[in-house]
């Protein structure tokens, strides 16, 4: 299936995507990487366009494919890492799953023997899988995308790797999220749902791999339920009046799109009656769950920096400018 997909992909876009490695499971841009810092992530299959999807300039460089919602193993990463290499060292977005940590920890010592200094950002965005006094716990889910394209426009614009290192960490640190699941996804090898749910009821929280949420309910008004989303983000970090954000409005693979602009419909009324200014909106699927119904809200609060490099131009099927 993954394998099957990547092809489909190359097929798609050939000017942007390539396949490489003896692996076969590192997805890289077809354009050499040159006199920049390398920025790479890699992840489980099943979340297109997180991860492999973010690919091109002004974004990742290259990065590896596991199985579905399986982590790669060490191997396409390091390849990855290599891929991106151009002297001036590489960046590694990984989102705070234990095998992505473990094995992008093993590739980016392997990394260092060949001399290419590697780091990594870890991106925990996921306000529902643990309280503020454990926040280096949480999932990381749809605020890996703000994270990858900040990171991948800070290399563009040649910031070091120090640099970008910081920007992206600085982005991570700005990015919450919240889900909420309808229905669960059927894994291809496996033919079943990960989990049941009653066809009237909603889970607040849901991870991006059928995780428990922090509570299940009756099926409300979009309204209700994106208050109930908000009242989590901004209880875990209050916005101000006159505060800047960027809010990405994601569908898990399975809610049609025109529910996606009920949901920002909402949040925007909410959130500007508070005072925030949204001066970044963007609606659609950009980190999925297979099939599953259901949507995320990420909200990343905005300096001149940070609403710069979200704004740069990029080449990537699945960003608009």
């Amino acid at each position: 299936y993954v394998d099957e997909v990547l092809e489909g992909m190359v097929l798609a876009y050939p000017s942007i995507y390539g396949i490489g490695g003896a692996t076969g499971r590192m997805l890289h841009r077809v354009a050499s990487v040159q006199n920049k810092v390398g920025v790479v992530s890699g992840g489980g299959f099943g979340h297109i366009p997180v991860f492999a999807g973010y690919i091109g300039e002004g974004f990742l460089d290259a990065c590896a494919v596991g199985d579905v919602f399986a982590s790669p193993d060490m191997n396409p990463m390091l390849e990855s890492i290599k891929f991106a290499d151009s002297g001036k060292g590489v960046l590694c977005i990984v989102a705070n799953y234990g095998g992505d940590r473990m094995n992008f920890d093993m590739a980016c010592e392997m990394a260092e023997m060949d001399d290419i200094e590697a780091v990594k950002v870890i991106v925990s965005d996921d306000v529902a899988s643990a309280g503020k006094d454990e926040a280096q716990k949480r999932r990381g889910v749809a605020g890996f995308v703000y994270v990858s394209k900040i990171a991948g426009a800070a290399a563009s614009k040649g910031y070091t790797l120090s640099e970008t290192t910081a920007v992206a960490q600085k982005a991570s640190d700005s990015c919450r999220t919240i889900g909420v699941a309808l229905s669960s996804c059927i894994i291809p090898q496996s033919g079943k749902p990960t989990f049941e749910i009653a066809d009237d009821e909603i889970e607040i929280g849901m991870g991006i791999h059928g995780e428990p949420g922090v509570g299940r309910s009756k099926i409300s008004t979009v309204d209700q339920t994106v208050d109930v989303m908000l009242s989590h983000l901004l209880n875990d970090r209050p916005a101000q009046t006159g505060d800047r954000m960027a809010i990405l409005v994601n569908g898990l693979g399975g809610t049609p799109i025109e529910e996606l602009y009920l949901i920002l419909r909402r949040a925007k009324s909410q959130l500007e009656s508070t005072g925030v200014v949204l001066a970044h909106v963007r609606v659609g699927n950009y980190a999925t769950s297979m099939e599953m119904a259901g949507a995320s809200i990420t909200l990343m609060q905005l300096d001149d920096e940070l609403e710069t490099l979200l704004n740069a131009d990029c080449v990537c099927p699945f960003w608009e400018n």
